[in-house]
């Protein structure tokens, strides 16, 4: 296994993008002790959402789960800007999923997965975390996912 996880998310494509700034009255990361917050991300990827709409609707599972994947990328992009080197983050400790879905869906773990699994692949034990994930009618600008997460840093 490679040694950062940086290098651990070079070595499946992944190059974290600029992290986006705020679109409202809130701040995208908050440090208070060993601990920061990241406010939810969106799916976007160069800038766009990658899909819009609804798990059990318009968006198939798959695209749910890539989205919470990018969500995920998004999240480790603020978390960087927050620390400087994603090496210093000790433990994933939560993450927490919002999915757009119609009621009827009930797949809201595997949309999750999307990003669980990537937080395993950039930090291998450490990366094994907490979380809620939960389906609502709607989210911002219409994405199908948000991902939030808390992590230990040093």
């Amino acid at each position: 296994m490679m040694s950062t996880p940086e290098a651990r998310l070079s070595a499946v494509g992944i190059e974290l993008p600029t992290p986006a700034t705020p679109v409202a009255n809130y701040v995208t990361w908050a440090r208070t002790g060993n601990l920061i917050v990241v406010s939810g991300q969106l799916p976007l990827r160069d800038g766009k959402l990658l899909a819009t709409g609804k798990l059990g609707a318009a968006v198939s599972l798959e695209v749910g789960t890539e989205a919470a994947r990018y969500c995920l990328i998004n999240v480790l992009a603020q978390l960087k800007a927050a620390v400087g080197d994603l090496s210093k983050v000790k433990r994933v400790v939560r993450l927490g999923g919002f999915i757009s879905c119609t009621p009827e869906f009930t797949a809201h773990a595997s949309v999750m997965n999307g990003a669980s699994d990537l937080a395993v692949a950039a930090f291998g034990d450490a990366g094994r975390h907490t979380r809620s994930t939960v389906g609502v009618p709607s989210l911002p600008l219409d994405a199908p996912v948000e991902v939030e997460g808390l992590f230990e840093v040093a």
